[in-house]
């Protein structure tokens, strides 16, 4: 008796390997410890060295750590390295521009006075219309404007760090934020140096030259160690000028963020959305007003500032490497534009206004 063709068998086995496959796909572990280990260990060895280098020769650390990661940023072509520079570059500078506001208080706006704070902000002004000034005469994004004003208006690189967070890599490529954080830690590196011998060639007060280095200079550190090589009048004074700026830290994030809008074209947002700030402005205005309230202990003040400069070199280092150097000598000089500008509006408006009596 003949027979036709059997019937196909089904795909049993085929099935199942394929079920077997998603099984094994669904139970792979997410990143670990160890994929993000090549690139923070190298992070942190260029951290190290800028350490060093900073507490032997005097250099700003911050712009040691830029131009190490600078001169490494091949090491970025190895995509083992991608998971911990990432995690770098973007979660520690959060969680550093958190630990900042231990740093700072409330009472230390209200310590400075209405008048000073006044011109405090139109100097902050200033420095905001310059970069963006220096941007259109370079004829670069008015995002590097923004991001140049920024930092100088408020705390240099740090700024700079939160600012770029909020732009994004969408808007602003790294390579001209790289750029902006060098053109920021040199020309604070430079105002440290000129702006106390101007107030002393101009014969200032010590609370002339103390509001002045303290409104003008973009780093806190440098700010500080440039008044008191005047006085310790002047030191006092800079200090409190200088963290009633690091107190505005959070405002002029919302600002930027309520200027800019969404990062992503086609995806609006509601008006009360646009109002909310990222989660780590939030919490550094949070731990501002925890400070304000609450007498903490001087060793937590310490060791927080201690791991906020740390994680911020690391976020600053791991940054460098990402960037490109292609594109960083396509930009050439006029990357350095805003930054110029910004300085140079800042000191302008600081001194007139010092001049004038502005700073009480």
């Amino acid at each position: 008796m003949l027979r036709g063709p059997a019937p196909a068998e089904p795909y049993c086995g085929d099935l199942f390997g394929e079920i077997h496959l998603a099984d094994m796909a669904d139970a792979a572990p997410g990143p670990g410890i160890v994929q993000y280990f090549p690139g923070l260990a190298i992070c942190a060895v260029a951290a190290g060295a800028a350490g060093w280098l900073s507490d032997h020769y005097g250099v700003p650390v911050i712009l040691l750590g830029l131009l190490i990661g600078l001169a490494l940023n091949f090491i970025a072509r190895d995509p083992r390295t991608h998971r911990g520079l990432d995690l770098a570059s973007h979660g520690f500078l959060r969680i550093g521009i958190v630990l900042l506001g231990f740093q700072v208080s409330i009472a230390q706006i209200v310590a400075l006075g209405v008048l000073p704070f006044v011109a405090l902000l139109i100097i902050m002004a200033a420095a905001f219309a310059g970069g963006l000034v220096g941007a259109r005469i370079a004829r670069q994004s008015r995002y590097a404007g923004l991001l140049a004003g920024g930092a100088t208006a408020v705390c240099g690189a740090s700024a700079a760090l939160a600012l770029y967070g909020i732009v994004g890599k969408e808007r602003l490529s790294q390579a001209q934020f790289a750029l902006t954080l060098v053109g920021v830690s040199m020309a604070s590196a430079l105002a440290m140096s000129l702006y106390p011998a101007i107030a002393a060639e101009l014969d200032l007060s010590d609370a002339q030259a103390g509001y002045l280095i303290g409104a003008s200079i973009h780093d806190v550190g440098q700010a500080i160690g440039g008044a008191y090589t005047i006085s310790d009048a002047a030191g006092a004074d800079a200090t409190i000028v200088k963290l009633a700026r690091v107190t505005l830290l959070a405002p002029v994030a919302l600002l930027v963020s309520l200027m800019i809008g969404p990062a992503r074209a086609g995806s609006p947002r509601p008006s009360w959305r646009r109002l909310a700030m990222p989660w780590f402005i939030t919490l550094f205005l949070a731990f501002v007003v925890l400070n304000s309230l609450v007498d903490l202990p001087a060793v937590a003040a310490t060791n927080a500032l201690a791991a906020s400069k740390a994680l911020l070199l690391l976020a600053v280092t791991a940054t460098a490497m990402r960037s490109r150097t292609d594109l960083l000598l396509d930009l050439g000089w006029r990357a350095a534009a805003p930054v110029a500008t910004a300085s140079l509006a800042s000191f302008a408006a600081a001194l007139a206004l010092v001049m004038i009596g502005a700073n009480g």
